[in-house]
């Protein structure tokens, strides 16, 4: 038997886990059934769980994958640019909407699921402290402004960014929200 290279296996993994993303987008957690994700990435049950344990380890690897992402961009460039970036991609793209459904399944599990929450708040956590982190360097910089707390300044964003994966998830139109985004970050800048 052909010894699988640890690149093939990355590789494979990360299939799956693309099209996971996009059938727990489609179908949400409960939809996305062991068949539609055996249809969905072309895989048998055990190729699929081979890779993961179960399928609540699958939709938690897909949220953590792009929890990570997230979690970068907002180290280099910040919770704005994270919102940028999702607007940008958000001209209807799979790839767009299956992030979109993944946060919203996220959200819903978060409130249902006392279990997953748990889970999840050491990766929400992470969001947050890169967050708070990048805010506190631009305020070292004295780009930030010093009249509001980072803490706050900080749950601003995040309310930014949770009203606009809403109202992109929802299927409302971009509109004007880079302008939008131009007012948030102007906020939180120095005058």
């Amino acid at each position: 038997m052909p010894r699988v290279s640890q690149d093939q296996l990355a590789a494979r993994r990360h299939e799956i886990l693309a099209a996971a993303r996009g059938c727990f987008a489609r179908y949400g957690y409960e939809g996305a059934t062991v068949r539609r994700l055996e249809e969905a990435t072309g895989l048998s049950r055990g190729a699929i769980f081979h890779h993961f344990r179960d399928k609540d380890s699958l939709f938690l690897a897909v949220a953590e994958d792009d929890a990570a992402a997230m979690v970068e961009t907002v180290a280099r460039n910040g919770l704005v640019q994270v919102m940028r970036d999702l607007l940008d991609r958000a001209g209807g793209s799979n790839d767009t909407a299956g992030w979109l459904g993944t946060q919203l399944e996220v959200s819903r599990r978060l409130r249902t699921d006392p279990e997953f929450a748990q889970r999840w708040t050491e990766r929400a956590a992470a969001v947050a402290a890169a967050t708070r982190d990048r805010l506190q360097r631009q305020r070292d910089a004295q780009v930030l402004r010093d009249d509001v707390p980072v803490d706050v300044l900080t749950q601003f964003l995040e309310l930014a960014y949770d009203g606009l994966v809403l109202h992109l998830a929802t299927g409302r139109p971009a509109g004007e929200l880079g302008r939008v985004l131009d007012v948030v970050e102007e906020a939180v800048r120095r005058p």
